[in-house]
């Protein structure tokens, strides 16, 4: 095949992809919005893959410990292929479908936000760490290729490309991924505030970053937690 004909090859493979992609990346504004509460209030974000995919959860991470564009606070995020050592520890010890599960165990918590990426959907790691998620309390979501898949299937909610190249998924995945921190960004700029109109500060006390962007004032965030506090035991 020609230079030109494999271009035009994958880039019509990559063209047949878009409209069901389209359909199926509209959940991304609603992912973002729900992650931008779970970071500013002190959770965390896990994410794993293997072989690109992996990277591609390194991307993600490395997006929210740093930033997409515009600077603010940094976020917990951590993806659990980049942890050397205990990855291999772990599969030493314990095999290799064991890597990612025994890390959500050690980090996540109930409410965080444990996000898995494969193209196929099968890999039997990810479907340890969706049963690891799931019993610990974290809301399970998944980049996949095609569904239904075991993983789609295994997490409450699944990104799904419907493409049978592997490469098409994971470049969808990358733009996925470019989204949802968009999407976190985007929520992040307006205040957020509960039914009596007071703001809501993150569990360290801190203001969220958009609240400091508004001219909120973070020294006073702690004694706000704790007249919080205080009125919720007297009520």
């Amino acid at each position: 095949m020609s230079e030109q004909l494999l271009l035009d090859a994958h880039l019509s493979q990559l063209s047949r992809a878009l409209p069901g992609y389209r359909d199926a990346a509209r959940r991304l504004s609603r992912w973002g919005g729900q992650l931008a509460r779970i970071l500013s209030d002190g959770g965390r974000l896990l994410a794993a893959g293997n072989g690109g995919s992996a990277a591609e959860a390194q991307h993600l991470t490395a997006e929210l410990v740093g930033k997409l564009r515009d600077d603010r606070a940094p976020f917990s995020a951590i993806a659990l292929t980049a942890e050397t050592s205990s990855l291999t520890a772990i599969g030493n010890d314990y095999g290799f479908a064991e890597v990612f599960a025994r890390q959500v165990r050690a980090h996540g918590r109930p409410g965080d936000v444990l996000l898995l990426m494969s193209t196929s959907g099968r890999s039997e790691n990810l479907l340890a760490a969706a049963d690891a998620g799931r019993r610990a309390g974290l809301i399970c979501w998944a980049f996949t290729g095609p569904a239904p898949n075991p993983l789609a299937d295994a997490c409450a909610e699944v990104l799904a490309v419907p493409s049978p190249e592997p490469q098409v998924v994971q470049e969808l995945h990358l733009v996925s991924t470019h989204l949802l921190c968009s999407y976190v960004d985007q929520a992040l700029s307006r205040p957020r505030h509960p039914g009596n109109g007071r703001p809501v500060a993150a569990r360290d006390g801190t203001a969220p970053p958009s609240m400091a962007q508004n001219g909120w004032d973070p020294s006073g965030a702690r004694r706000l937690l704790t007249v919080l506090s205080s009125e919720e035991a007297c009520s």
